[in-house]
Order: structure tokens, then C-alpha cells, then sequence
């Protein structure tokens, strides 16, 4: 009976598939919206294929891939006929450059449009009014003009979100006819006018505005607004108070209210808003006692009262905050005893610059995560801590005269000065003083969508500028950032501040729409309203220093303050608020340098002249010393060091005469060697081999540039020794060695590095090789890049090393073509077989490495079957099959994210395509790394068998014809990867000498 009843069914699925019956045919789009959606891909400048059906939901109409940052997604709704609409458009962070299409129009059952964070330009299409629109949003891009007013009839709407763009006007009264609208966000444009009556808007639940000169009293009509859940008014031109039809907003979770004009400065009622979880009211005057009822708020999750008048005691009922998770009460003049509640916590607290009295007072300023700074008075002040004392007084007679802070980043020698570190993390509830005393920071704020952001910034837009060390990293807050200098010598100063946007680009990205506002005070005087870095600096990317007097006895406060203006949530949320690279501070007077004998003029005089002719007479004889020496020695003296020189005396004493048990390596010119300097400073010496004909170029190569690079992900040069034969390099003493032998060395000496440190290895690699390729004055390319030429440090950042093989890509050259030099495994095929070099051959390197780091095997000693020479062709075979994930590495277990892993495998690959012009730039390769840009999955198709029977023989044949070919190991921890160089024979460029020489 059951073969009766399938049989019946097939018989009624043939006529209905052959009877004429429409019901199997496929769903096709309308044409009438095919040539739509052609016009509409034309002004977008999106590249859709339209031999494939768009109501398929294959690519490119739907991408499976999708996430908060990127989306790509057309969706149609089909009749019975089988007869579709386009109903969803959602093309998410995908860099489009067009404009708004009026032809959007003609989907005419459209309801949702999403193009957020593309680069899209114009003005909303007032055509776009007669669509069924339930959902449109624009955020993120430079659409500018103002709202039309025809907006108002699109009824349907719910959530309309028009944040950080360039629109500008009044906001139309005809938005009132929304009565379904839930969200409305105009953050970060430059609406002005007053706010229109809206308060038919009964169905409004989120309400931003902030970033606008919107003017006029806050209006009394938010009261009809019951379903309320959030508002943001920050930074605009309203003017206070707070209308008492406030308190109907019963049901809100977040108020966020800043920076305001007038006001009664009486606190707001609140008593009501039981459901509120975030409270920001800062910068608004409020003056009085703080409610006991906030402490009585069940969900209330973080409390910002900052920079207000606010006097008087903590009351007792704050008590039942304790687990709150941010509190700031700073830069008001509350006084007493500081709650022991406070202190003890372990959440983030912030109670600095405040009159706090009580005894006894604190020992310290940081308690945990509580903020104690500049926060106490009393009668008897010499018993308190300086640092908890307002004004900072000095405790000692001040002798410091000058100051110079890289901020957010590592100690560096700049002009002859040495910027102080400034790496400390300092998060939202952070003060700190510096090891040498001479100065201090404070940081006040939260990123109100991030709680995760390190408060320290790192370039995504190439550098350029005369000193790039000062800019690779910066100093960010969300709110409130103050600088002191401490203990000062009483004068005039001159307080140069360093700038450079470094968070946002100039390219047509949405990284590039970012606007960055915030003031500036000196000694409590605002000298910068609404500054601009990238504005001031005519671009991204580069310098801007802004000089200012200061008068100063003992303390100097240098304070940045965002006040709710700008972009708030491109290209990221919290890519906004105050940002400073480094701060120098320079004395107008002659400073008391603790010199106790005073020369007169004449004897000054007399002494300078006596030095002039002992100068004149020591440079005649060293003229006629230097003319004797041989060719040879004369190329050394031609080159201008720009780094530290150490004596042969000093660098025997450090490493015990080169003692062999302070032997750490062996590379292409020789051994290096542990060694230690008087001060403990723990140094690499790289000690050339005098048996070297090519050793004195080389070495003379590597100084040259080296001197001239500084970055967190490079291996820093500390300096030279030059004497008779003796040819010494001396680095930076990296603890953790290198890559390679963490990675695949012997069992002992192997470094368990979990997925999140693999990954900051990946993208401190690729920060490093974007620096040496696009932001360093000196455009670089590596040349050899491999896991044995990456060290890790004790905390396992990544630090690419030897630049002996690197070579000035001069601007005017597209590539040079020389001798290459370069690691069997590791080289682009086009560097190998051709001499054909760009950047492109590190970014070729750089995918392999990438893949040793998520297998955690090395390149060269991967044979998974004999046909295989290489883990790289491996890697291609099983790309086509589907199974990448195979080549993680076992000793990961399951303890990594398998979309991270294949995200890093399928850039590992695009990196090694065959052709250089389709790998990507480094700087593209950091912001794929960094989940900025979606990485593009490589088409595997005849990959494997171009790598396999033309790339990998090539070099095989190259390794054993070669007569020049020089096979080195790169010292004791590594594989069989070997470095090799051969002559081009008719390219003329390749008589240029070049060396390989391997990192130790």
C-alpha cells in the first residue's frame, strides 16, 4: 500500500511539473527590477552579476559570510507565480563609492535599505518617500544635504538612522507624521536649528542626536515620549534644564546628556527610572549634594557625574552600588572620608580631583581600579601622598626643566632626546606616575559600546613624517586625558604637543569619513576648541605639532577633553575622544642645572676658543691619518652613523670576550652572542665574520638603513663597533629567541603559544613589514622574511629582524631587479625565477610564515606525501577539498576558533598567490587581521598544480645549478630552510651586491 501512495505522488508531481503548471518553475525577479537594480549597482558602484538569477540566494546576491561590519544581502518575496520583488537590500561595509540612486524607487516593495560604513556620497533621493520603508539606514558614509521633507510620508518607517555623515539644515517638522518610528539617530552630522515639536512620535524607544549644533532648550515634549529607552544629547548646543516632563521617561535604561549651555544647575528627576542602567550627565553644571536615591537604582550598571560642581559627601546609600561597573565622580568638590566601600572595590571607580578631607587619608592613588588622583586636601597636606594632593605640589626643591613623553608608547632617542615610555595601560579609571618622577597621567571615561578598548592607539594609515617612531602608537581616551609635569623649576616654558590621526585614512573607505573633535587646556585654559588633528594636518597620517607658553611654578597640567562631537562609530565604535602621540616640554629661561661653579664670560670665551684650536689640530692629524688607510676602511668612514658607536673594549667586557657559553646563534656572517652592559641593559651582538670579502658592504648596507627605522614590531639597533677587522652589530636582546624555534626548534626549547598570542605574532609581523613598506621615509622591502628572522620578546611580540638583505625601493623604480637573496620555501616565484622584486615578495613570504604559525610546522619540513614538496602545497590541496582546517595545529586541540583559523589560512593564501597583483598591500593584511576589512577567500583553482609544477621545481633547480647559490643554516634551532642568492646573468642591476644573512 505504501509503493501505491509513492507511486501516486510521483504521477502528481509529474503533471504538476509538466502540465503547464507554473509551480516548479524557478523564482525569477521581475525585469522590470532586473534593469532597476542594473542602474542601481551603476550608481553604487557595486560589481553584481547578473548572469546569475538575483532572487537565487547564490553569491554575489547573498554572501553566507555576514557579521556586524560587513553584510551582503539582496532578498526578493516571491508570488505563487513565482513572480518576485526585491524586498531587502543590505550592502554593509563593503566601501562603495557611488551615490544614493534615485532608482531605488523603483523596487516598489522595497521595506528595508542598509548601507552602512561605505563611502557613498550625495543626498537622500526624496523619490525614496513613496517606498513601504520599515527599516533605512545610512550610517557611516558622506551623504550630505539635508532631510527632505517628503520623508515624513513614509509612514511605514521604524527605524531611520542617518549617523555620522555630512547632512546638514534643520531637522524638518514633517518627521512628526512618522507615528511608527522607534529609532531615530542623527549623531555626527551638523544639523542646527531648534528641534521641531516631535511629540507624536509615542512609539520612540532610542533618540540620538549628539554632534549637532542643534540650539534651543531641551524641549518638554521628550515627555510624550513613554516607551523611551535611550537618549543621547551629547555635545550639542542645547541649552539646560532638564524640562520636568523628564520623569515620564519611565522606562529608560541610558540617559546620556553632556556639555551643555545654561542650565539651573539642579539635578534632574530621576527618581522614577528604576529600569536605568547607564547614566551619563557630565559636564553640565550641576551643582548641590549628590540624590541618595541614585544609590538605590537596581540596574544601574555605570554612573558619570564628572566634570560638575557637585559638593558635599558620598551619601551612605551608595553603598548599594558596589557592583556597579563604572563610576565617575571626578572633577566635582565632594569632600569627607572617602567611603571604605570605595576603596576596597574592585570595580572602576573614579573619585580624582576632588576636596576629599577625612582621615586617614589613602597611601596610594590607584587602589585597584579605583582613581584617587589629585583627589585630597588637608590641613595637615605634608602627610598626605603627593599624588593624591591637588595641584601636585613637589615634595623637594624642583629641579626638572624640561619633559618629553612618547605617549602610549615604548622609550625611543629622537634628536637627542630620549622620549620616556609611556606603554602602561591606563583604562578607564587610570592614573599613573612615570619611573623617572618627572611626570603623571590621568585618564577619566569608558567607551560606552567597547569596555574591552586598551586605551592605546596603533596606526591603520601609512606615516609620514620626519619621525615616525613618535607615531606608530598614541595615547587615546574617551573622555578626559591630563598630562603633568612634575616638580618643574619655576618659568616659561614652551609645551609643544605631538598629533598625528592615525585611526582613520584618506583612501575611499569608510575608514576615511572619520571626524576626531575634542579641546585642549594648558595651566586650565582652553587653547584648542573642537581641534582637528587630520584637518589641522592637511591628511592622515601626518604630523601636526601645536606649541604653546606656559607659565609654570612647580606643576604643569596639559589637559585633552572630548565633549561629544565627531564621529562616534566609524570606522569602529571607539575610534573617537582625545588622542596625543607625544608631548615636549622646553624651557624659555636658563634652567638651575645643579652645576654649582659659575664661569665668567671671558673665561667661557677663552675656553671655547681653546677647544677650537684643539679641534682644528686633532682634525689635521686624523685628515692625515685617514688618508693612509686603504679603500677599503675608507668605505666605512663614509658612512654618517646615526646610532650608538660601542667600543671593542666595551663589548668584550658585556659578553665575556665573546665567551662561547654566551653564544646564541649562528648566521650567513658569523656568531652572536649574549651580552650584558654595566647599567644591565641586555644586548645581541652580531659579530661579522672578517672572512667575509663582502662583509664591509654589507655591513655598511644593514647601518645605513637600520639607523633609520624605529617600531614596536621591529628589532631595534642599539648600535655599532667598528675596529681594525672587527665588524659588531649590537641589538636589542630579544628573551624568547626566535619563531622558528618556538614554533618547530627542539622539544625543550618549543614555546606553548596559544591561538590569541598566534594571532598577535600574525599582526605584529604584518605592522612591522607595513612599516617597512609603506610608512618608513625609506621604503623597504625585506627580502627574506621566515620564522627564524621574527624574534618574540618576553611578552611574545613579534619583532622582524635582519635587514641586511633589504633594499631601498626607490620611488621611481615599479621593481629592481638584482641578485636575489632570499630563503628556499619562502621566496615569491616571480623573485625567484625572475629577479623580479616588489613588496609583493615579502607579502608572499609573509603568507607562509602565517601559515607555519596556525600549523605550527615548519614550511620546508612538511611532506605529507612525497608528491608534496612543501606544507604551502599542501595547503592548496586541501583548500580545494574543503578541509583547511586540517592544517591547525594538534596542540591546539580544540582551543581556537575555527573562523579565526580559517580566516588567517585564507589569507595565508591570498598572500601567496601566484601573482603578485593579486596579493594585497600589508596595510590591507593589518586591517584584515584586525577584522577591519573581510578577508577575501583566494580561488584555489589550478593553484596547487602551478605551485607544485613550476614554483617548487624552479627552485629546486635554482638550489642545484646555481654556481653562485650559498646554502647557510640560520643557526641552531632551525629546520632545513636554506638562504639562497644567484646572479640574474643578463639583467646589468644584477651586479649590485647584495648578501644574505641570516637572523641569530
Amino acid at each position: 500500500m505504501m509503493r501505491g501512495a509513492a507511486i501516486a505522488l510521483l504521477v502528481f508531481l509529474s503533471l504538476s511539473c509538466f502540465g503547464g503548471q507554473p509551480k516548479c518553475q524557478a523564482q525569477k525577479l521581475v525585469q522590470e527590477e532586473v534593469d532597476a537594480l542594473k542602474l542601481i549597482g551603476a550608481k553604487l558602484k557595486k560589481q553584481w552579476d547578473f548572469s546569475i538569477e538575483p532572487c537565487s540566494k547564490r553569491m554575489p546576491w547573498v554572501d553566507s559570510y555576514s557579521d556586524s561590519f560587513y553584510t551582503n544581502n539582496l532578498t526578493c518575496n516571491c508570488n505563487s507565480t513565482n513572480s518576485c520583488n526585491v524586498v531587502h537590500i543590505e550592502l554593509k561595509g563593503q566601501n562603495l563609492t557611488g551615490e544614493l540612486p534615485a532608482e531605488m524607487a523603483n523596487l516598489t516593495q522595497l521595506n528595508f535599505i542598509d548601507l552602512t560604513r561605505n563611502y557613498l556620497n550625495g543626498t537622500i533621493p526624496a523619490v525614496w518617500a513613496s517606498l513601504p520603508l520599515t527599516n533605512l539606514s545610512l550610517l557611516g558614509n558622506r551623504i550630505s544635504g539635508r532631510i527632505p521633507e517628503e520623508l515624513g510620508n513614509m509612514t511605514t518607517l521604524k527605524s531611520l538612522v542617518l549617523q555620522d555623515n555630512q547632512m546638514e539644515g534643520p531637522i524638518p517638522a514633517s518627521l512628526n507624521k512618522l507615528i511608527n518610528l522607534e529609532r531615530l539617530f542623527l549623531t555626527g552630522n551638523n544639523f542646527s536649528g531648534e528641534l521641531p515639536d516631535l511629540g507624536s512620535l509615542k512609539n520612540m524607544t532610542t533618540f540620538r542626536i549628539d554632534g549637532n549644533p542643534i540650539s534651543g532648550k531641551i524641549p518638554s515634549f521628550i515627555g510624550n515620549w513613554t516607551q523611551l529607552q535611550r537618549l543621547d544629547m551629547q555635545g550639542t548646543s542645547l541649552e539646560g534644564p532638564f524640562p520636568p516632563t523628564l520623569a515620564n521617561l519611565s522606562s529608560i535604561t541610558q540617559l546620556t546628556v553632556s556639555d551643555w549651555r545654561g542650565g539651573d544647575g539642579k539635578f534632574p528627576p530621576l527618581e522614577n527610572m528604576k529600569e536605568m542602567r547607564y547614566l551619563y550627565l557630565r559636564n553640565l553644571s550641576i551643582s548641590g549634594q549628590l540624590p541618595g536615591y541614585l544609590g538605590t537604582l537596581p540596574n544601574l550598571k555605570t554612573l558619570d557625574l564628572s566634570f560638575n560642581n557637585l559638593s558635599g559627601t558620598i551619601p551612605g546609600s551608595f553603598v548599594g552600588l558596589q557592583s556597579i561597573n563604572y563610576m565617575y565622580l571626578t572633577n566635582n568638590m565632594l569632600e569627607g572620608k572617602i567611603p571604605d566601600w570605595i576603596l576596597g572595590n574592585k570595580q572602576n571607580l573614579d573619585v580624582s580631583y576632588n576636596n576629599f578631607n577625612g582621615s586617614p587619608a589613602p597611601s596610594t592613588c590607584q587602589e585597584g581600579n579605583v582613581n584617587l588622583f589629585s583627589s585630597y586636601t588637608s590641613v595637615d597636606s605634608n602627610s598626605i601622598t603627593s599624588c593624591l594632593r591637588r595641584n601636585q605640589p613637589c615634595s623637594k626643591k624642583p629641579t626638572n626643566y624640561n619633559l618629553f613623553i612618547n605617549c602610549g608608547g615604548n622609550k625611543v632617542p629622537i634628536g637627542g632626546r630620549e622620549y620616556e615610555d609611556d606603554s602602561s595601560p591606563l583604562g578607564s579609571t587610570r592614573s599613573v606616575v612615570s619611573d623617572s618622577g618627572k611626570w603623571a597621567s590621568s585618564s577619566t571615561g569608558s567607551f560606552m559600546d567597547n569596555a574591552q578598548e586598551k586605551y592605546i592607539a596603533t596606526n591603520v594609515s601609512a606615516l609620514s613624517m620626519p619621525n615616525p617612531a613618535l607615531y606608530t602608537t598614541a595615547r587615546l581616551s574617551p573622555v578626559s586625558l591630563k598630562y603633568y609635569g612634575l616638580c618643574l623649576q619655576k618659568g616659561n616654558y614652551n609645551v609643544s604637543l605631538h598629533f598625528a590621526e592615525t585611526m582613520f585614512t584618506d583612501d575611499e573607505t569608510y575608514y576615511g569619513i572619520g571626524r576626531r573633535l575634542f579641546d585642549i587646556s594648558i595651566q586650565g585654559k582652553r587653547v584648542l576648541q573642537d581641534f582637528n588633528i587630520a584637518k589641522e594636518a592637511n591628511g592622515t597620517g601626518k604630523e601636526v605639532i601645536k606649541t604653546f607658553k606656559a607659565d609654570v611654578d612647580v606643576t604643569l597640567e596639559i589637559h585633552l577633553q572630548w565633549v561629544g562631537k565627531g564621529t562616534v562609530s566609524v570606522p569602529r565604535r571607539s575610534v573617537y575622544g582625545p588622542l596625543i602621540s607625544a608631548i615636549s616640554v622646553t624651557p624659555n629661561f636658563d634652567p638651575d642645572t645643579g652645576d654649582s661653579s659659575k664661569l665668567s664670560v671671558g673665561a667661557i670665551v677663552g675656553i671655547v676658543a681653546a677647544v677650537c684650536v684643539v679641534i682644528l689640530l686633532s682634525s689635521a692629524i686624523l685628515w692625515i691619518c685617514l688618508r693612509r688607510r686603504n679603500a677599503e676602511n675608507s668605505e666605512l668612514r663614509g658612512l654618517e652613523l646615526q646610532t650608538g658607536h660601542f667600543s671593542l673594549r666595551q663589548i668584550k667586557s658585556a659578553t665575556n670576550n665573546f665567551d662561547a657559553t654566551n653564544k646564541i646563534g649562528e648566521g650567513g656572517f658569523g656568531p652572536v652572542y649574549k651580552g650584558v652592559l654595566p647599567d644591565g641593559t641586555e644586548i645581541a651582538v652580531k659579530q661579522l665574520s672578517s672572512k667575509s670579502k663582502q662583509g664591509n658592504r654589507e655591513f655598511l648596507n644593514e647601518i645605513g638603513m637600520i639607523s633609520a627605522l624605529e617600531h614596536p614590531n621591529l628589532v631595534k639597533l642599539y648600535g655599532c663597533c667598528i675596529d681594525g677587522n672587527q665588524l659588531l652589530l649590537i641589538y636589542e636582546y630579544l628573551e624568547n629567541n626566535s619563531l622558528a624555534r618556538a614554533l618547530f626548534g627542539p622539544e625543550a626549547s618549543r614555546l606553548n603559544l596559544d591561538w590569541k598570542t598566534r594571532r598577535m605574532i600574525c599582526l605584529g609581523i604584518a605592522r612591522g613589514l607595513t612599516y617597512l613598506h609603506e610608512e618608513s621615509r625609506l621604503k623597504i622591502v625585506h627580502r627574506d622574511i621566515k620564522a627564524t628572522n621574527v624574534l618574540l620578546d618576553r611578552h611574545l611580540n613579534a619583532k622582524i629582524s635582519d635587514f641586511g638583505l633589504a633594499k631601498l625601493d626607490e620611488e621611481e623604480n615599479t621593481h629592481i631587479s638584482t641578485r636575489i637573496a632570499g630563503t628556499i620555501g619562502y621566496m615569491a616565484p616571480e623573485y625567484a625565477m625572475r629577479g623580479y622584486l616588489t613588496d609583493k615578495a615579502d607579502v608572499y613570504s609573509f603568507g607562509v610564515v602565517m601559515l607555519e604559525i596556525v600549523s605550527g610546522t615548519s614550511n620546508t619540513n612538511y611532506k605529507p606525501k612525497e608528491e608534496f614538496m612543501y606544507l604551502l602545497d599542501w595547503a592548496y590541496v586541501l583548500e580545494e577539498k574543503g578541509a583547511l582546517l586540517e592544517l591547525v595545529d594538534s596542540k591546539l586541540g580544540s582551543n581556537y576558533s575555527r573562523e579565526e583559523a580559517l580566516q588567517m589560512l585564507n589569507l595565508a593564501l591570498l598572500c601567496t598567490n601566484p601573482s603578485p597583483t593579486l596579493r594585497p598591500q600589508m596595510s590591507r593584511v593589518v586591517s584584515m587581521l584586525d577584522g577591519r576589512a573581510l578577508v577575501q577567500v583566494p580561488s584555489a583553482k589550478g593553484k596547487a598544480s602551478y605551485h607544485g609544477d613550476t614554483r617548487f621545481k624552479s627552485f629546486e633547480k635554482l638550489s642545484h645549478d646555481s654556481q653562485t647559490s650559498s646554502m647557510s643554516t640560520d643557526g641552531p634551532w632551525t629546520g632545513s630552510s636554506a638562504s639562497h642568492q644567484s646572479r640574474i646573468e643578463k639583467d646589468p642591476l644584477s651586479e649590485s651586491r647584495t648578501l644574505s644573512d641570516s637572523t641569530d
